[in-house]
């Protein structure tokens, strides 16, 4: 039975960019050769289960499973306009320290992840003596993502 719009679907998967590097994955031993593993806690190395068409996931892996069937496995190179979009430097936004504390309410240090009062999730990129840089695009944005997917479950 081939994959479908509306079918749950359950894959496991490795995601790297271009260049090889794993980003990644559900596998526990390939995140551990990667050093991914510090990043989770014990057990959280499950299969990426959704919905199909339902926006869950990102749009290219979403079409790269219509149409397979389960134990099928597949090499999926996703773009960027398929992903998480272009890096768009508009998305980029600065803050006066006063304003920056008083919005999250800690001093700024490059690299705290920070969410705004509009929902948006940034990081710290840039702190100087007049102000604070605020990076709002998603962190792969503009990357050109290659998962290695397999099918394990179908509903």
């Amino acid at each position: 039975m081939s994959i479908e719009p509306g079918d749950e679907v359950a894959l496991a998967y490795v995601g790297r960019f271009e260049d090889g590097d794993v980003f990644t994955t559900s596998n526990e031993a390939v995140a551990r050769e990667h050093g991914l593993a510090e990043t989770r806690t014990e057990g959280t190395f499950s299969p990426l289960s959704f919905s199909v068409g339902k926006g869950e996931v990102i749009e290219g892996l979403e079409e790269a499973v219509v149409g397979m069937q389960v134990g099928e496995e597949r090499t999926v190179t996703v773009p960027p306009e398929a992903a998480y979009g272009e890096y768009d430097p508009d998305r980029v936004r600065e803050y006066d320290h006063e304003a920056f504390e008083a919005m999250v309410g800690q001093a700024p240090e490059i690299g705290l992840h920070v969410e705004a009062q509009n929902g948006l999730h940034g990081d710290v990129t840039a702190v100087t003596d007049e102000a604070v840089q605020v990076d709002f695009n998603h962190e792969l944005a503009g990357k050109t993502l290659v998962f290695d997917i397999e099918v394990l479950g179908l509903r």
